[in-house]
Parts: structure tokens; sequence; C-alpha cells
């Protein structure tokens, strides 16, 4: 981490209060969900990855990958820049078609890096993105809420800064995300700079820009100067955000103008392809991650023909589709299998790797989303994933975002971190002196290193029942739905906002004060 990374003081110091003052209550929330009052990093992984694809597999893969660029090639849409820029560094371009030759964009990669740190404007919230990181973010895009009262309904800009404060109160979730949901109630030339902002003034954990139109990426650039400073910014990463490919073998106009603004300012790109397979991609596994390398190749490597050194991560969404609706659909082995050899590809190339979640197409958190979303994101670990988009509240395919299933998924979240700390092979961990002590035939639970232990031992879920049946029925027999809802209303009533800087504060209001006042309202 940079010793020049800004740091809220007066927040950092009040958080070193609390952990001082809290203690064992301190220690046993770290081992369950936690709560508003504590956070855990981001993870630092201590298991191996799950691999699916031998050498002879991944050869194969990159050299039909190879095919595909140079005689198929990709469209870079609408963009007269990108495309002179490729024709200076060596590719066929005829019109918009762009032909790469063999090794073209594996070269142009060698000056992206392999991890890099995304700065918060908290200093202790600052994540590393690559290597044996992993980074959980939340639910991204829906316009759609299903609110605390049942009812799904349009997103506003209310709903948006509830789930940025759920995010900032999370101890599993790390970084604050970008489009948590769709505010439509404020217009859309104008929505992002109010998304930006509840970001920074309802958080002080890393956050993504807008990619809605290249000018909208700038206002979230110049807003993260504002937070960080000029220099820092243009030295540093601050931003991480999500460029999808229109996939099969599209970039557009909109996301190749983000990308330059982004990449620019040395500002990182989720390079994605965003893969229905069997619609936008083919319906074979071997197929899909081919076409997924090859987006990926593509649009990464562009990002060093902008700004060699500029951070640049290979994402995936890969979901399969029901081939007699054409509905989509999760949780299911393909896409799973697609996740898993794209992280093996992404390791080969050295870029930080973004897939998975907690992913479901169930319209209410239900067995259906619970499965689904446990099977995703079960996958996404170990894959190795680093960046982990829609790690909570995904419901209705993402069309929802759910704040009953926010804080289930954010419960999962916490038994994910813990797995992922693996076998605690300390002198403590072997047990050895427990063993001796209890011997044949007796229990553990009354010897001395099971009491040492009994507050931090196992992983404790805010959610999960687990008291005996009349417990359950005297207690109301709520589901685990209710027993979220409740969990969320009471965080909610809870929040306490961050530190935030009043001049910081009174620069961003000013700027989008300005900004807002320069053009009318458009809500298309």
């Amino acid at each position: 981490m940079s010793e020049n990374a800004p740091v809220d003081q007066e927040a950092s110091n009040a958080r070193r209060g609390r952990a001082a003052s809290g203690g064992a209550a301190a220690r046993r929330a770290a081992r369950s969900g936690g709560g508003p009052g504590t956070q855990l990093t981001y993870i630092k992984r201590k298991i191996n990855v799950y691999e699916v694809l031998d050498e002879e597999g991944l050869a194969l893969i990159e050299q039909n990958t190879d095919t595909v660029l140079e005689e198929i090639g990709i469209i870079f849409r609408d963009d007269a820049e990108a495309l002179q820029l490729w024709k200076e560094a060596g590719a066929d371009v005829k019109g918009e078609h762009v032909h790469f030759p063999k090794g073209l964009c594996r070269s142009l990669l060698k000056t992206a890096p392999s991890v890099y740190t995304q700065h918060a404007r908290n200093a202790e919230r600052s994540v590393h993105i690559g290597g044996n990181a992993t980074v959980f973010a939340p639910v991204y895009g829906p316009p759609f809420v299903r609110d605390l009262d049942g009812v799904r309904r349009y997103a506003t800009i209310e709903d948006f800064q509830n789930f940025v404060k759920l995010a900032y109160m999370a101890p599993s979730i790390h970084h604050s995300g970008g489009t948590v949901c769709e505010p439509v109630d404020v217009p859309v030339n104008k929505r992002h700079l109010d998304m930006i902002y509840s970001h920074i003034k309802y958080s002080d954990k890393p956050f993504m820009g807008s990619v809605t139109a290249p000018e909208r990426a700038e206002d979230t650039v110049a807003m993260a100067k504002i937070v960080f400073g000029d220099d820092f910014v243009e030295n540093n990463t601050v931003l991480t955000s999500l460029i999808n490919a229109n996939s099969p073998m599209v970039f557009d106009e909109t996301m190749l103008g983000a990308l330059k603004v982004y990449s620019r300012h040395n500002q990182a790109c989720i390079v994605t392809p965003f893969i229905l397979a069997g619609a936008m991609s083919p319906v074979t596994v071997a197929g899909t991650l081919t076409q997924v390398l090859a987006e990926v190749l593509a649009g990464a490597s562009f990002t060093q023909l902008i700004r060699p050194g500029a951070p640049v991560l290979f994402g995936t969404f890969a979901s399969s589709i029901s081939m007699q609706s054409g509905a989509p659909t999760f949780g299911t082995p393909e896409p799973s299998l697609v996740s898993y050899g794209a992280a093996q590809l992404a390791r080969r190339l050295g870029l930080p790797f973004r897939t998975g979640g907690s992913l479901c197409a169930s319209k209410i958190p239900d067995a259906q989303a619970a499965y689904e979303s446990a099977n995703t994101l079960n996958s996404t670990i170990l894959a190795g994933t680093n960046f982990v988009l829609h790690s909570a509240g995904w419901l209705e395919g993402g069309l929802a975002s759910c704040y009953e299933k926010f804080m289930m998924d954010i419960d999962q979240l916490g038994m994910t971190q813990k797995f992922s700390e693996g076998v605690d092979l300390s002198e403590n961990g072997q047990a050895m002196d427990a063993i001796r002590q209890v011997g044949p035939g007796s229990h553990y639970l009354g010897c001395d290193h099971t009491q040492a232990n009994f507050q931090t031992a196992f992983y404790r879920s805010n959610i999960a029942d687990n008291n005996s049946y009349e417990q359950w029925l005297a207690e109301g027999e709520k589901t685990a739905p209710q027993r979220a809802n409740e969990l969320a209303r009471r965080w909610l009533e809870s929040y306490e906002a961050p530190h935030l800087d009043q001049g910081i504060d009174d620069g961003l209001k000013d700027f989008i004060a300005s900004k807002k006042a320069s053009m009318a309202d458009a809500f298309t």
C-alpha cells in the first residue's frame, strides 16, 4: 500500500477505539457474519485453487482463440481512434473489423500489472486485487428492488443509498461496488453523479465508476480527484470499473469510450464478456472459453494501447440459458466449468480475474435462490477469483436487488471468508493438549482447550436458526428471509456514516450542482 494513500484519521482512530474496547465480542464477531461494528479485510486465500483443464486443454483453447482473433476478428464499433490505434499497433483493420496477428494481444498485456491496490478514502479499507486476494463487491445493475415490505418495484436513489449503507456495514463485503441498483427516479444523464456521491458519502470502502457514457466516466474521475487529489489519482488506482463486451465479439462505442477514460487516468477496467451460452456464445464449455478468451484479449490489450501499465482484469460473466424458454439459468454445472477454465487462462496471462457471485434466477429469496447462489459462490472461491461482483443481493437473474437476500448472502460470504483461511496448523490448532487431557471415552465439552476456544471456534450464522423446534415455535416460526428482513431493518436503523472531510463534501456538492445545472433532465 502506498505511503501516500489518504487516511481519514478521525474515522481510523474511532475504529481502533472500538476494536480495543470490543475484546472477546469483537473476536466473536469476526467468527460470524459479524455486525455493523466489525470489518474484515479482503480475503488472503490459503486454500488451493481447483482446476478443470490440463496443459493440453489450455493450449487447445489458446490455439483456437488465436484462430478466432486472426481469422474472424473483433469489431470495434464506431470508434475511429480505436481502429487507428490498432492499425498502428500492427493489427489488420478492415472497416470496423480488427484482425490480430498471433501474439499481438499477449505482447501488449505484458505491461499490465498482475496485482494492484485499489485505494479507498480510508486507507484501512484499501484492497489488493490479484494474486491470492479475493474481494467481495455487492450486486450490480438491477433496475428493480424487492423491498423490505416484499414489494417488487423500480429502484430509487433511497434504495441505492440503503444498499451502499448495508455494504458499508457488512464485515465480509470489502468493496462498495457500483450500480447496486438503478435509481430510476433520478434523470438518466444525472443519476451517475448522485450514485458516485452516495458511495463516497455513505461508505469509506473502494467503489466503482460510471461506464454508461464517456463523459460520465470523466465525471467519476473528477469526483475521485476531489476526494484523493489530482496527482494521487493519476499515479494510483482508486476506481475499478466494469467494461462489458457486446458478445459475440463486439466492443461498442459506449464501453470503449469509458475504457479509454479510465485507462488514460490509470484506473482499472474489468473487461468482461457478458455471456448467455447458447445465445451469445456456443453451447459448449470449450467453445465459450475460446470466445471469452478472444474477447478479453482484444479488450484488455486495448487498455495497454491507451496507457501501458494501466490495471486491467480478465472478467467473465457466463451463464447458460433454458433451451426451452431462452431465459438465463444460474447455479448449473456448465457455467462453473467456464469459470474454472477462465480463471486458469487468466493466471496464464498474469491478469487478475473476475467472475461469479451469488447468482440465481429465482424471483424471491427461497430455496432455489439459495441453492443456485451457493453453487455459484462455491465455484467462484475455488476458482481463485480476485474480484467478485454480485456477491450479495442478486435476485431474478439480475433484474432485482433484494434486501433480504443481501443479508442472507453476506452471511454466506462470511462463511466463505472463514473457509478461505484454510487449516490452522498452529499449536492451538493442532489441539494436542486437548487430546491428551480428554483421552479415550470422554468428551471435549469441559476441557481447557474447548473452554479457551469456544467463543471463536466455529462460524456463527446471523441468519440460520439452530435452536430447538420448541424455541423456534415460541419465537414466531420465522423463516430465514424473515430473520434477514429484521436484521436489515436493524442495520439501517443503526447506521452511522463514516467521517467525510467537510471541505471534500462541499467540493463534491459544488461539482454536482454545477454539472446538473449545465444540462436539462433526460430520462432516456
